[in-house]
């Protein structure tokens, strides 16, 4: 890419935009034909100029699914550089951004849950729910990546959200994606026994969650919780506790 394109996104100069536009009106298209490239709108949404990055979008809206060289979207690249407003913009132009895949295929509501961005986790949810079906390359669901992530507080969202949600297949995502395995067989049970969260085993119990299911090793949550000599965790999955209801007290709609 000209590298006058990139120094107007950069400093997010929607004057020098047009210039570069009136000298050569092909610009954006040559730009728009290489499959893998930081476009301008990629490199405005890592900047955090959402004008330069909204008029883009008004002139090639092709540009908001589209990978760069490192497979990811300019709504990655917004959430990886901390520009929350940015994130907000593109989610009010196309909420089904949250669902494109990227390097990974880890989506943006993959990344806010590992993360730990409950703000932006909640706004998600809201706006595209379906994005909860999605699954990483390694078969990982949101929930699994904040289990492995130690994002507790984002993985009580997700459950409470699942639990509440008024949405026609609620039900079924919550039978599902709390017992989906991923690629070596684990559980979002396994996960949490291999990463010694007490909390998350406690909150899975609670929601029905399959303890005798095994992995592709063979083992059932428990095993692995023997494996880590871990008792409390080894007695959580025993049964040898009170059940409790989430405290969480963010706030989370019925959808």
């Amino acid at each position: 890419m000209d590298w006058s394109m990139i120094g107007a996104a950069q400093t997010g100069n929607i004057n020098v935009l047009y210039e570069l536009i009136q000298k050569d009106p092909y610009v954006l298209e040559r730009i728009d034909h290489v499959p893998f490239l930081d476009t301008p709108l990629h490199v405005a949404a890592s900047a955090g100029h959402v004008d330069f990055m909204m008029e883009m979008i008004n002139l090639k809206p092709s540009f908001a699914r589209k990978l760069n060289q490192a497979g990811f979207s300019p709504m990655h690249l917004a959430l990886q550089n901390k520009r929350p407003q940015a994130v907000l913009r593109l989610l009010k132009f196309d909420v089904g951004l949250v669902r494109v895949k990227g390097r990974g295929g880890l989506t943006p509501l993959h990344h806010v849950a590992q993360t730990g961005d409950v703000d932006l986790l909640i706004k998600f949810l809201e706006v595209c729910p379906e994005a909860v079906e999605d699954v990483t390359v390694r078969d990982e669901t949101v929930f699994h990546l904040a289990v492995k992530n130690d994002m507790f507080e984002a993985f009580q969202v997700l459950v409470g959200w699942l639990i509440r949600s008024r949405h026609e297949a609620a039900q079924r995502w919550e039978k599902e994606l709390l017992s989906w395995a991923d690629i070596d067989g684990n559980t979002v049970l396994h996960i949490a026994a291999i990463k010694n969260s007490p909390q998350a085993l406690k909150l899975l119990l609670n929601c029905k969650a399959d303890k005798h299911a095994t992995n592709q090793a063979g083992l059932t949550a428990l095993r692995v919780a023997q494996q880590h000599n871990n008792r409390e965790n080894i007695a959580i999955l025993k049964g040898c506790f009170i059940p409790v209801v989430s405290n969480f007290k963010g706030e989370i709609r019925d959808f």
